[in-house]
């Protein structure tokens, strides 16, 4: 009887105890998520004028308002968490209109080798410093390739080139490259062009670059554009399991930065099967967006159909086709209508530069881009270059060449004002690229004159003309920092402290629109991100200071404080 009633007695306890789990279950279940935003300036970036919100009420990972304080209590429900802005500014999350995401996934293997005040690369042995600094560091043995980034030939003092001789006597027992800061090219050391197959019968191809040492043919210098893709590809790739290790620490850099959204601008089919694999895994907590190379088209779509294209899958798209035209302004690749003053890379007179492709390959390329119902970026710094781009959207569209395709024209620096009113009857968007006015002002004076320097990233002229530009950092040709993008469209000034183009300064307000509204429109996402709207994501960014209210020299100083992806911190300071 004992054993039978206690049996009943724990059969009861069970009963209860599993009623209570079950209310509390619910309780967890029906409380609320609800937060409110509050206590500083909150800026929505809706409109074309600066518009303030006394708070932000985000709910399972979108906004559900935007407005004054006591109506956001009242939407937020009973129970909701309030996050105090303490005088701090809220602006939606910044979307990176183009870079390079798959470069920041090996970033940490490689030497620093980029001038102040990105890196210590200012001379040849700030250069040999940093990739021997790596091989310490890294612990790398003889015999294993060394690489660097950021090499910018055009701030070298006194003419003073990296070549080959210089990293033969640095590195005698390792293959070395030191990538050019235009991602275009490299130097090679005499065991890195052993391995890579390059030598004094290695014929310089249509398109392409081979820097010679004086009065011989060996390679020297500079290995660009066409030239260095057969060596590009052949590179190590690192394993799956490394790759996908690193997907983490390269968002985190574009988080930092207050980016939710990051572009992958130049996409081979090996480097989208890591980024799918890496959505598979759930890995990624910012969107990412691809661009596969136009070469890389019919692979592609061997697997993925042209339906996958503009969707999003855990985070991951991909978002269009990509052609690159020329090359570099700053490496003198760019291609012009008229001459550098300063010859080409190789020696070359009456130098314009040289296209990636011809005109007819490149307007096949883009019909079947467009006849696939596909968005493409052009790459396309010279007006030579823009003249391609232009001529092709007109081979391509047929009789409809104004139809909202959102073609975007990336870099678009030196693009001439009727090229403007082309993109304007085109509906052509151009992304834009100011910090060239800091980094590389001084080359483009050197090689095609103050007046046209003066010109580069035209962004107000874009504006008035009605068009949507956005601007990059072409990451990482330079370092994602987006107060650092924002403060050169406002103040255009050089490394050397002179203003180039003040007529095409922009405010604060124009230029954060760059990175968020403009850049929205660009990925087809302005439905869901770009400002603070009821419907929208909740991806947010918090800073330290409002860019519309302090000194506009100062904004490059201003600090992401945290950064929110739907509703989530993926960031804080």
């Amino acid at each position: 009887m004992y054993i039978t009633l206690k049996k009943s007695l724990l059969l009861l306890l069970s009963v209860v105890l599993l009623g209570s789990c079950k209310d509390v279950k619910k309780e967890e279940k029906t409380k609320n998520s609800a937060t409110v935003y509050f206590g500083g300036d909150i800026i929505t970036m809706e409109g074309d004028s600066p518009q303030y919100a006394e708070a932000v009420v985000v709910n399972e990972g979108k906004i559900t308002f935007v407005g004054a304080s006591e109506e956001a209590m009242r939407v937020a429900g009973e129970g909701h968490k309030m996050i105090d802005l303490e005088g701090k500014t809220l602006l939606p999350g910044f979307l990176d209109p183009h870079s390079h995401f798959i470069n920041s996934l090996g970033m940490s293997s490689q030497a620093n080798c980029s001038p102040s005040p990105v890196g210590e690369g200012n001379d040849v042995a700030g250069i040999v410093k940093a990739l021997t600094d790596l091989k310490k560091e890294k612990n790398i043995p003889d015999g294993q390739l060394i690489m660097g980034y950021g090499y910018d030939d055009s701030v070298m003092p006194d003419g003073k080139l990296l070549n080959r001789d210089d990293l033969d006597k640095a590195f005698p027992n390792n293959p070395v490259m030191v990538l050019h800061v235009s991602l275009h090219g490299a130097v090679l050391n005499s065991k890195a062009m052993e391995e890579y197959g390059v030598s004094d019968k290695t014929e310089t191809p249509e398109g392409g670059v081979i820097v010679r040492k004086p009065g011989t043919n060996e390679p020297y210098g500079l290995i660009m554009e066409t030239a260095f893709l057969p060596i590009f590809s052949k590179l190590p790739k690192p394993s799956e399991a490394e790759l996908l290790a690193q997907l983490k620490d390269g968002q985190m850099i574009y988080a930092e930065a207050g980016v939710t959204t990051a572009h992958e601008g130049l996409s081979h089919f090996e480097d989208v099967e890591i980024l799918q694999k890496g959505a598979d895994k759930n890995a990624f907590f910012i969107d990412v967006v691809s661009y596969p190379f136009i070469t890389e088209l019919d692979t592609l779509l061997q697997k993925y159909n042209a339906n996958d294209f503009g969707k999003y899958d855990n985070r991951f798209k991909l978002g269009g086709i990509k052609i690159t035209i020329d090359g570099s302004p700053q490496g003198r690749t760019a291609l012009f209508t008229t001459p550098y003053l300063t010859g080409g890379p190789g020696g070359e007179k009456d130098w314009v530069g040289e296209p990636t492709f011809s005109q007819d390959e490149v307007n096949q390329m883009l019909k079947s881009i467009y006849d696939k119902g596909l968005q493409s970026t052009f790459h396309a710094n010279g007006d030579g270059a823009i003249d391609m781009c232009i001529k092709a959207h007109e081979f391509a569209s047929g009789d409809n060449p104004t139809k909202e395709r959102r073609t975007v024209i990336i870099h678009s620096q030196f693009v001439r004002n009727d090229q403007l009113d082309k993109y304007v009857e085109y509906k052509l968007i151009p992304s834009l690229y100011t910090e060239h006015t800091f980094f590389f002002a001084d080359a483009h004076i050197k090689n095609r004159g103050l007046e046209q320097a003066s010109s580069i990233s035209p962004m107000k002229t874009a504006i008035e003309k009605g068009l949507k530009p956005t601007n990059h950092t072409d990451f990482n040709v330079v370092p994602i920092d987006q107060m650092m993008v924002v403060w050169s469209a406002v103040n255009r000034i050089s490394r050397a402290g002179e203003v180039i183009g003040a007529n095409e300064r922009v405010t604060p307000y124009q230029a954060l629109q760059a990175i968020t509204t403009n850049a929205a429109y660009q990925y087809f996402e302005e439905d869901s991100k770009g400002s603070l709207a009821e419907g929208k994501l909740a991806d947010l960014v918090i800073l330290d200071s409002n860019p519309l209210k302090v000194d506009p020299l100062k904004i490059k100083d201003i600090k992401v404080l945290e950064t929110i992806k739907e509703g989530k911190t993926i960031f804080k300071r």
